[in-house]
This record gives C-alpha cells, sequence and structure tokens, in this order.
C-alpha cells in the first residue's frame, strides 16, 4: 500500500512538473553586434542570458528577390566572421538550448522589391521549392535547430483619429480589419501559406528539425493563418503580441502599446491587446501549449506638443510623431528598457531640470494594460515625451497569464533590449530573469 502511495506521489509530481514546464523562447537580432556603445551586444554578454533561455531564434535572414532563395542579411558578420557557428556552437555548452533561424522579422526591408514575400507564395512551387533548399542548406550547415518564420505579410491599416461623426461611422465598421482592406487576395494567400509552410515543414522532418512561426504585430491572423492546417506543421506559434500602437503608425497620438487586456471606451479597436491575439489562436483550435506569448523588452515614445496637456492619461492627442532616438536602441520612437530606466527618477537625475529631468513614472495597478512614464512640455521643458513600456513586473505578470492560460510560454524580442549590462539595478537581463521565476 505505502508503494503504491509513493507510486501516486511520485506520477503526480512528474505530471506537474510537465504541465509546468515552459518556454521561454529568446530573440536574438545580431545587428546588435555592429551597434556601437552600450547597445553593441557581444557573445559573452548574450551566453549569460541562456542559462534561462529554452529557444533562442536568430534573426535575421531574408530572400533574394532575384532567385527567392534565403541568405543572410549581413554575410560579413553570420558567415565571414562565423557568428552563425560561433552562436549554434553554444550548445555544447548549454545543452537544454535549440537555436533556430529566422526569416523576415521587418529586417528584410527590399525597397525595389517590397511585396517579394507574397510574390513568393504566389509564385507556388518555382519559387518556394529555392526558398525550402536554400533554407535547409542554411540550417544544417551552421548547425540550426530548425527555421523560424517571421513571414512579412501587409499590416492592417493604423487607428486614424477621427473626430464624433468619423469615430460614428469607424463603429459600425469591422474592428479586426482595421480601416481598410489591405489584401485583396488574402484568402488565395492564407492558401499559399499553408501549402508553403507543409513543404517547409516537409524538407525538415526527416532530419527532427523544428519549425516556429512568429506572428509579427499588426499581422491579421484571420486573413493569413489557417490555423487548424497550421496546427500539425509548426511546432510552436510565437505571438508578438505590442506594437498596437506605434509613433511611426500612430504619430498623431499616445497610448498603451502592449495591454494583456482591452482598455475600455476611448475609441480603442477590441484587438489591440495581447488576451484578444491569444483567444483567436485558442477558438480556432491551436493547442494552448504550443502558443508562447511575445514581450517586447523595449517601449514606444512618442515626441509631446504643448496641445498634449500635462496629465500624462491616454489616450494622448497632438503628439509629434516619435521621440528622438536613444543612444543604445538607435532607432527613433523606440527605447530600450535601461534607456527607460535611465529616464526614470534615479539618483543621477533627480535634481535636474528642464529637457533633462527625468520622467514621471505611471504603473499599473489592475495589471492590465502595462506602464507608461512622461515628461510633458510645461515651463522650461520644451522636448516633452511620452513612452508605453513592459518593465520586469509587468513581463513577470505576463508571465502569470501564460501559466493561467496554460500556454506554451513566453517569447522575449529582444535580448538586446533588455538590461544586459546591468545599468538599472545592477543585475544583468532584469526582464529576461522575471519572466523565468514567474515561469
Amino acid at each position: 500500500m505505502k508503494l503504491l502511495l509513493l507510486l501516486s506521489f511520485v506520477m503526480c509530481f512528474l505530471v506537474a512538473a510537465i504541465q509546468g514546464a515552459s518556454n521561454l523562447v529568446c530573440y536574438y537580432d545580431s545587428s546588435s553586434y555592429t551597434r556601437e556603445g552600450l547597445g553593441k551586444l557581444l557573445n559573452p554578454d548574450l551566453e549569460i542570458a541562456l542559462q534561462f533561455c529554452t529557444h533562442l531564434v536568430y534573426g535575421y535572414a531574408g530572400i533574394r528577390a532575384d532567385n527567392y532563395q534565403v541568405q543572410s542579411l549581413n554575410e560579413n558578420l553570420d558567415i565571414y566572421k562565423h557568428q552563425f557557428s560561433e552562436v549554434t556552437a553554444l550548445k555544447h555548452k548549454y545543452q537544454h538550448l535549440k537555436v533556430l533561424l529566422s526569416v523576415g522579422g521587418d529586417h528584410d526591408i527590399d525597397v525595389e522589391h517590397p511585396n517579394k514575400y507574397i510574390e513568393l507564395l504566389e509564385g507556388e512551387k518555382v519559387r518556394q521549392t529555392a526558398f525550402i533548399q536554400s533554407a535547409f542548406s542554411l540550417v544544417k550547415t551552421y548547425g540550426f535547430d530548425g527555421l523560424d518564420l517571421a513571414y512579412q505579410f501587409p499590416r492592417n491599416k493604423p487607428r486614424k483619429v477621427h473626430g464624433e461623426l468619423g469615430s460614428a461611422w469607424k463603429s459600425v465598421k469591422k474592428f479586426f480589419t482595421g480601416d481598410f482592406v489591405v489584401d485583396t487576395q488574402s484568402s488565395l494567400h492564407k492558401e499559399q501559406f499553408t501549402a508553403f509552410v507543409r513543404g517547409v515543414k516537409d524538407s525538415l522532418r526527416n532530419d527532427g528539425l523544428l519549425l516556429s512561426l512568429t506572428v509579427l504585430p499588426n499581422v491579421n491572423s484571420t486573413w493569413y493563418f489557417d490555423i487548424p492546417a497550421l496546427n500539425g506543421l509548426v511546432d510552436f506559434v510565437n505571438l508578438a503580441a505590442f506594437d498596437f500602437l506605434t509613433p511611426a503608425r500612430n504619430p498623431e497620438e499616445a497610448d498603451f502599446t502592449a495591454s494583456l487586456y482591452g482598455a475600455p471606451s476611448q475609441n480603442r479597436l477590441g484587438h489591440y491587446n495581447a488576451d484578444f491575439q491569444v483567444q483567436h489562436w485558442l477558438q480556432h483550435g491551436f493547442p494552448s501549449s504550443r502558443i508562447n506569448l511575445g514581450v517586447a523588452a523595449y517601449g514606444n515614445a512618442w515626441k509631446l506638443t504643448a496641445d498634449s496637456g500635462v496629465e500624462g492619461t491616454p489616450v494622448v492627442g497632438h503628439t509629434d510623431g516619435p521621440a528622438p532616438a536613444g543612444s543604445q536602441s538607435q532607432k527613433p520612437g523606440l527605447l530600450s528598457y535601461p534607456e527607460i530606466c535611465g529616464k526614470l527618477k534615479n539618483a543621477q537625475n533627480e535634481f535636474l531640470k528642464g529637457n533633462d529631468s527625468p520622467l514621471h513614472r505611471v504603473s499599473d495597478p489592475t495589471k492590465r494594460y502595462g506602464n507608461y512614464a512622461f515628461r510633458p512640455v510645461q515651463g522650461a521643458v520644451t522636448e516633452g515625451i511620452w513612452v508605453s513600456y513592459d518593465d520586469p513586473d509587468a513581463a513577470a505578470n505576463k508571465a502569470a497569464y501564460v501559466k493561467a492560460k496554460n500556454l506554451g510560454g513566453i517569447a522575449l524580442f529582444d535580448l538586446a533590449y533588455d538590461d544586459f549590462r546591468g545599468l538599472c539595478t545592477n543585475d544583468k537581463y532584469p526582464i529576461l530573469r522575471s519572466i523565468k521565476y514567474r515561469l
């Protein structure tokens, strides 16, 4: 009897352990290797994160417009400086780690061929075979464990700023499609994408290689993803549930950019939150255990004007597009977590005035929308800023949501935007750590 009780206890423990096992998918944008200054992420810095990550997604590869073969977007780094090989070699030290090569991810910008990802689908087997064979070759040659498709589909049109009459008309339109249909051939492209994914998976299957799908921000899952069909083709899906609004897409108003749940009123669109995206995939039959919720380690920053007011409560109107680029992230309208942390009140800036004065932080006691911080245009301040972001506590809250929904885990975008130098609190990778500990 005691033996049976012991076996029962062990089985319950093992089941609980299996159910509690969660993915922590870490995106690594290799372009951070080539940045100058504090934003430069070298391999010793990267290694510190790998003890926490279950998967490392190496970004990014792209496709050639002339023959649709997969290629490195930085051959000098990836191939000639051996970064592909050096990163995949880290698996020998961190044997739990799987490393995937990601294609697309908004990094494969080709001004002369902006529609090449759609053209790849429309070319069907002739073009797709070139992609599949070249992708397989890269994965095998450099020791990757699989491929990630961060496919570049047309995006939803951004929310527009409307007057009262415009808002009334907008309310009767289908909110999930944005303001306008951006792809009249979306049904055909959905079928073509499913066939394409099937071909990619078939090429990887015999070698036991993984295939994941990254759903980029503001890509309409209804239009492009046959979710029941993809269930048997991809090992997991990473939902980039952030950047619902950005200073580039929404220059005239600032709002929460990575809400966990929908925020009421103020003409917000119902799909601008992580829970909506997750529920959509669940309701279409995709297994919860293979959905990873995306969390951004950066914030979106708007430039405030004198007409934006001094309260800072979103939605904030009369903004003037992206705030200036930070010295680390080096992208207008985007601030890494340590850049945001450094702008909040601390011992170094608490007595500074004017445009150097610290931002006022507003936390989210509801744990539904995220944090924001701002400095209004007022008095000696002529350079106002408003930023929406997730800090370690907000990221941990999203990890708690993942556990409650029995999802597969968290996908962090990306390691180079976390505080990998420990500038804020001397803890390196505070967002990554907070997610890992909560999972």
